[in-house]
């Protein structure tokens, strides 16, 4: 049991999406929450610690100035290069403070603890948690604004709200399918009402068999998993040994009809579960495999 919750932890944590005991602010400086006026000068010198946060950055054309990266931050591929101050469990602090940033962008709240020993140290930190389309823009503006790239921020959004509209059009007018997305399988936990993914499923034209189970990210069991009966069965690539085939063996999965009609599909983690600017290439994963048809 320990070694489920222990790498259920892990999921949860390297994933961001399916962190939400942080809160639902999309940005914030713990001592004061408008950030952006908070902050006096244009930085010149970043630390981003998660994924998300790395890939704004970068998408904002900041990479020179970025210093520190966490081990998951691996996109772009200019992202490897950059030093590695924390991983999913902890954060090189004395590192961090080593390379004099200006700014240290967290993910959601951060860690108390460190955050007051960075600003002891003169340095500016603060933190967005995304949970949504609309957060995720605020997230980009909210960093434009910051770093002095409010421009390539505005073409950045857009391109992000062209893209979503492009795709709701190709799916306004096809057959509603019943959709399950798999978290995590042991044990079984799916994406609720209000959760990332179940906004990308309502947006692809998909009905979350899951939405009106509680919580964002609820245990399911299988005897309702065979009730609701999904028609598309998604998860992301989280594991080595999760294939088609070993969700195809699962006890009970059979009775299911996207395994019979074999329509399961295990996604890129690192597209799905990221709240950042490749936020539509997600939604694109996510509405071919609900309705293939229009994208062919």
């Amino acid at each position: 049991m320990k070694r489920i919750l222990k790498r259920t932890l892990y999921i949860l944590i390297i994933i961001s999406i399916f962190v939400t005991s942080m809160g639902c602010t999309t940005n914030r400086d713990i001592e004061n929450p408008n950030v952006e006026s908070s902050i006096s000068k244009i930085p010149e010198r970043i630390i981003s610690l998660a994924p998300s946060n790395t890939e704004i950055l970068f998408a904002l054309g900041l990479g020179d100035k970025i210093v520190g990266v966490t081990s998951f931050c691996d996109y772009p591929e200019e992202a490897l290069e950059k030093e590695k101050v924390g991983d999913y469990s902890s954060i090189n602090l004395e590192r961090i403070i080593e390379l004099e940033p200006d700014l240290v962008v967290n993910y959601g709240g951060g860690d108390k603890e460190a955050n007051h020993r960075l600003k002891e140290a003169g340095i500016q930190v603060i933190g967005y948690l995304p949970e949504s389309i609309d957060e995720i823009i605020e997230a980009i503006e909210s960093i434009g604004k910051i770093t002095g790239t409010q421009d390539r921020a505005e073409e950045v959004i857009a391109e992000i709200l062209q893209k979503r509209d492009e795709i709701v059009e190709k799916v306004k007018d096809t057959e509603k399918k019943r959709v399950f997305y798999e978290i995590w399988h042991e044990p079984l936990q799916g994406a609720g009402s209000g959760s990332f993914m179940d906004s990308l499923i309502q947006l692809a034209n998909g009905d979350n068999i899951a939405k009106d189970a509680k919580g964002e990210y609820p245990l399911y069991d299988i005897e309702q998993l065979i009730e609701r009966d999904p028609e598309v069965y998604l998860t992301s690539a989280d594991m080595p040994e999760k294939t088609i085939e070993s969700i195809k063996a699962r006890p009970g999965y059979s009775e299911i009809t996207a395994i019979k009609e074999e329509q399961i599909y295990i996604l890129d983690a690192n597209v799905t579960s990221r709240p950042g600017p490749r936020i539509m290439e997600a939604l694109e994963l996510v509405a071919k495999a609900i309705h293939p048809e229009v994208f062919e």
